[in-house]
């Protein structure tokens, strides 16, 4: 505890105030975030240090912070530049090119088999072809064949496309292909090369999100979740296909009361916490045809999920917590979250990224409407990875790693573009036409 400028001997909150937000005690004077560690300021300050006079600010307690800012403050805009700050630390920088095999040309997506310390991928060629493919030793092995029903894109929505997709399960005995931005798929039991289970995730508007899919662990079973509709979720198991998650249709008629587990909510993709635990659901609500639809990120948990009762209940058994939305013309699919890290969500605006704790729940919630909980810095853009220390960041530019923590790049490799990360190998890959470019990070999750 220490005595702070607002009075009170209490642990400091939230960013530095300056001394008009501090003392204000009539609504509502307007304030400017200031973009790097300089705090939120009242618009005359800003005015000062835009002409470079310096403005002095001091942390304040939770309690002043909030009335600060929410009692009689009113945000406008923010100001100064981002700026982006370097640690220099000894980086690695050495990328492995893996030749592919000439039977695996053509590759569609590749998956990581996640569960496999060795660098181990499920790759999917242009002909249907699944091969299993360990890079360490660059043995392949094809173990299945088939494709998905041919299908006819949508409307053109946000710059989407149809697009075929590959998923593994965790213990690489399971892969699912299917189309973002369309309704089908199929799941295979790669050990038998039989399809278990037909995907359809609807006909209503396919085209506003990638198709809803995760394998999880439930049970001690390979189980999908998986969209039915554009507003349900189902569990299925993954060996027979059959439903687990059974009950009332979500959709009713014009006249009829509405279902108690109606959910306006597009389910959106789905991501898997390292830990099994949690999901992510990356949807949106809105009326597609209206000037303004919002994302919306969603976390729910496992046992939820494999509760029937609760799913009997309300639709919304999934939707634990919402932890962001997003404008969606703002919003584009390189900017999705990635949940690789067991404790936190990364939530991407503008030029900043938010790492919300994600355990308790309730805690991730109160970290955006309250600021609590969350690191801010600039920087980071593109498609993003993480393990239990660093972020990684796909630019313009090639890759970078990120001190989360401190707020500060910790590494840069130019030219390189990961687009897919294996735990539990500890490695980030680049497709190319002939090779896998790999490389590895700090960090295993086996």
């Amino acid at each position: 505890m220490q005595k702070l400028s607002c009075g009170h001997e209490k642990n400091p909150f939230g960013a530095p105030l300056c001394a008009h937000l501090r003392t204000c005690r009539e609504p509502w004077l307007k304030y400017v975030k200031w973009f790097i560690g300089s705090g939120v300021v009242c618009v005359a300050c800003a005015e000062e240090r835009e002409k470079g006079i310096s403005t002095e600010a001091a942390f304040v307690c939770e309690e002043c912070f909030q009335y600060a800012t929410t009692g009689v403050g009113d945000p406008v805009r923010t100001g100064g530049r981002p700026e982006i700050r370097a640690l220099s630390e000894p980086f690695d920088d050495v990328v492995c090119e893996t030749p592919i095999p000439n039977d695996c040309k053509k590759i569609i997506d590749i998956a990581p088999i996640k569960h496999d310390s060795r660098s181990t991928w499920l790759l999917l060629v242009e002909d249907g072809g699944r091969w299993r493919f360990d890079a360490q030793n660059e043995a392949s092995e094809l173990v299945a064949r088939a494709k998905v029903p041919s299908e006819v894109a949508g409307d053109w929505f946000a710059g989407h496309t149809l697009t075929t997709r590959l998923h593994a399960s965790q213990d690489g005995d399971f892969a699912a292909v299917l189309n973002d931005y369309g309704r089908h798929g199929q799941v295979i039991d790669l050990r038998s090369g039989k399809t278990t289970l037909r995907l359809d995730g609807g006909d209503y508007h396919p085209e506003t999100v990638p198709f809803s899919f995760t394998f999880a662990i439930w049970q001690g079973q390979s189980v999908v979740i998986h969209r039915t509709a554009w507003n349900r979720l189902d569990i299925s198991d993954a060996s027979t296909g059959g439903l687990l998650s059974d009950r009332d249709p979500t959709s009713y008629r014009s006249g009829e009361q509405r279902r108690q587990h109606y959910l306006d909510y597009f389910h959106g993709a789905l991501y898997l916490s390292p830990d099994g635990a949690h999901i992510l659901d990356d949807g949106w609500y809105g009326i597609r045809w209206a000037y303004r639809s919002f994302g919306v990120w969603t976390v729910g948990s496992r046992n939820t999920f494999g509760n029937p009762r609760m799913a009997r209940q309300r639709e919304k058994y999934a939707l634990e917590a919402t932890i962001g939305t997003m404008e969606s013309h703002g919003w584009t699919k390189e900017q999705s979250p990635s949940v690789e890290s067991e404790m936190t969500i990364l939530r991407w605006s503008m030029v900043h990224v938010f790492l919300i704790l994600r355990r308790p729940v309730p805690l991730a919630l109160s970290g955006v409407l309250t600021g609590r909980g969350h690191v801010k810095f600039a920087g980071p853009a593109g498609k993003f990875f993480s393990d239990s220390k660093y972020l990684y960041s796909t630019g313009k530019d090639g890759l970078s790693r990120w001190d989360p923590k401190a707020g500060v790049r910790a590494g840069h490799i130019e030219n390189f573009f990961p687009s897919r990360h294996h735990a539990g190998a500890g490695e980030l890959i680049q497709l190319s036409d002939s090779a896998l470019l790999r490389w590895g990070t700090t960090e295993k999750h086996s």
